[in-house]
């Protein structure tokens, strides 16, 4: 037998022969002094689930076209990976495609472990006929979550899929267990191969409107169920750059998490999802048996692009019939108040049992502000993206494994400033220091007449404040300090504001990023690097045994 114990985050193990010679009363004192420290008794759920994943091409039809796509294991969309908080997942993937990739685990925190992250700031992109083995564990996670490609404009062909994290047993659920469990992977759509779109932005230019917007890498899908039942639907924004209403005729979308937040659940018509996004929402089927319209249709957009799928009663006499169910109003100010009813519920537990208010942080000091803002400047003739006016260019060498070893002329810290600085753009690899611990204000400026999505890598956030205009230290004044609910990737509305609060609590390298890519891939993100000078694996995993080393580390081992 074995015995896993969890001490401050880490797990040792134990065989229980070690104890066979100690009387009963000695293992009893053994145990008692390791609760003493903060150990905890592991139940068997915290398992390891192995995957073996091909990434390979192939052709789809998407909008009724042939065109190249990306598969994993042959499925477009990729496969679904359904865990439990806490559970280790192993995940062995194959690249047989004729470029570098990679793939990022969005929204998953990756405690003390950036070395997971997936992206090109702390991982060599797997080369093609190779492989890398992800480790990682959901910790103290639940909820709908995605994953995708990182690397150049793969996300465009596919390779994406969700990651649904369940609670365990021992942890209460705020709604009865529904009927069935529905993923819908949403998002905008374009004909052109991504190789086609990544030649476009590299030369200088900005992405075309989409050619269309699909559900599950479908023009229709249909999700049936028994009429009086109730089902979870997991809707997630996986697109390139749009936000989308979702709706479903004739009923109620009674919204229940949002990025591992148990939410106060009220009641709409429809949602707004914005890049990035995630959404759990329940529907009960309580209308007569028939087919529903299951739509998604673009937000803020010159042209409104629409996906139609079906919701299939079981005992439906009927075909789906009349017109589709009408969206919300076009104006940005029907999303932000819709966006001001997302509360966390402080009395419900997510995945921890102790209640989410239990954690006071409207209480908190702010230790400092940062203040965000895109632009969308022309850079050498060319389209770039940027914040402060610093547009990131991805170094040859993961900025991981240049801090790990201490290789010099990769990058330097606080090359970007912590808010606009009024000088002209230029292009660098901006990485931010910020020390592990503080508790921080981000301000999201948007000064463009675009939406805008931020997305951070290792954490979730409180978003406690969106507003028009120029943000001033008076604007303070309508945070919510009291149940702002916590997530990844939070929207940002055109000549606005959105504020968020964050507790640096997980050292490492961590992206931040624009969730529209094409911004992101022509520079609109930068790194945050959390750091402690005391090393300890307590704070910070070491470098795993089998990460891939390329450029400037390539031959590196680490100095005791």
């Amino acid at each position: 037998m074995y015995l896993k114990l969890n001490f401050a985050d880490t797990y040792i193990g134990l065989s229980l022969h070690s104890f066979s010679s100690m009387r009963k009363t000695d293992l009893l004192c053994f145990l008692t002094i390791l609760t003493s420290w903060g150990v905890s008794v592991l139940k068997a759920e915290d398992d390891y689930k192995y995957y073996t994943w091909t990434v390979t091409y192939g052709t789809a039809y998407p909008l009724g076209v042939p065109q190249q796509v990306i598969l994993i294991n042959g499925q477009f969309p990729g496969p679904k990976i359904e865990c439990v908080t806490n559970e280790n997942i192993v995940l062995n993937l194959i690249n047989k495609l004729d470029q570098p990739f990679l793939l990022t685990w969005n929204g998953i925190k990756q405690r003390k472990n950036s070395w997971q992250d997936g992206v090109l700031g702390t991982n060599c992109p797997i080369p093609p006929n190779s492989n890398y083995t992800y480790n990682f564990q959901t910790k103290d996670q639940i909820g709908s979550y995605t994953y995708f490609p990182s690397t150049l404009m793969h996300r465009a062909a596919g390779g994406f899929g969700a990651l649904n994290v369940y609670a365990r047993s021992v942890i209460s659920v705020p709604y009865a267990r529904p009927a069935a469990d529905f993923t819908l992977l949403v998002g905008d759509w374009y004909k052109t191969s991504h190789k086609g779109l990544q030649q476009i932005l590299d030369s200088g230019k900005s992405l075309p409107f989409p050619d269309g917007i699909l559900i599950n890498g479908q023009g229709r899908s249909t999700f049936s169920g028994d009429q009086g039942k109730t089902y979870m639907f997991r809707v997630s924004n996986i697109g390139l750059s749009t936000s989308f209403n979702f709706r479903i005729q004739g009923h109620q979308l009674k919204l229940v998490e949002v990025e591992g937040s148990n939410v106060i659940q009220n009641m709409y018509d429809s949602l707004d999802v914005h890049s990035g996004q995630s959404v759990t929402i329940l529907v009960t089927l309580d209308q007569s048996p028939k087919d529903y319209y299951v739509v998604a249709t673009t937000r803020f957009t010159p042209t409104v692009l629409t996906a139609i799928s079906v919701l299939h009663y079981t005992n439906s006499n009927a075909p789906v019939s009349g017109p589709l169910p009408p969206g919300p109003p076009p104006q940005v100010e029907w999303s932000i108040a819709q966006a001001r009813t997302y509360r966390w519920n402080l009395t419900l537990n997510a995945a921890r049992p102790n209640p989410q208010g239990s954690y006071h942080y409207g209480k908190i000091t702010i230790s400092r502000t940062l203040i965000l803002a895109n632009s969308a400047p022309i850079i050498n003739g060319k389209q770039r993206y940027a914040v402060n006016g610093v547009s990131y260019i991805n170094p040859d060498t993961p900025l991981k494994l240049a801090d790990y070893f201490n290789i010099p002329g990769v990058f330097s810290l606080n090359s970007i400033q912590s808010s606009p600085s009024g000088n002209g753009p230029y292009l660098t690899t901006s990485v931010l220091g910020a020390s592990l611990h503080e508790f921080i204000e981000i301000v999201f400026q948007n000064n463009e007449n675009v939406m805008q999505s931020w997305h951070l890598d290792g954490y979730d956030f409180w978003v406690v404040g969106f507003g028009a205009g120029q943000w001033t230290q008076k604007s303070r004044n309508g945070y919510n300090l009291a149940d702002a609910l916590t997530r990844h990737t939070t929207q940002v509305y055109p000549n606005s504001w959105t504020a968020i609060l964050v507790s640096l609590d997980n050292q490492g390298m961590w992206n931040v990023r624009s969730a529209m890519w094409a911004r992101q891939y022509l520079g609109q993100q930068f790194y945050l690097r959390v750091y402690s000078p005391i090393p300890s694996l307590y704070m910070e995993y070491d470098k795993p045994s089998n990460a891939l080393l390329c450029s400037k580390a390539v031959g590196r081992t680490k100095n005791p």
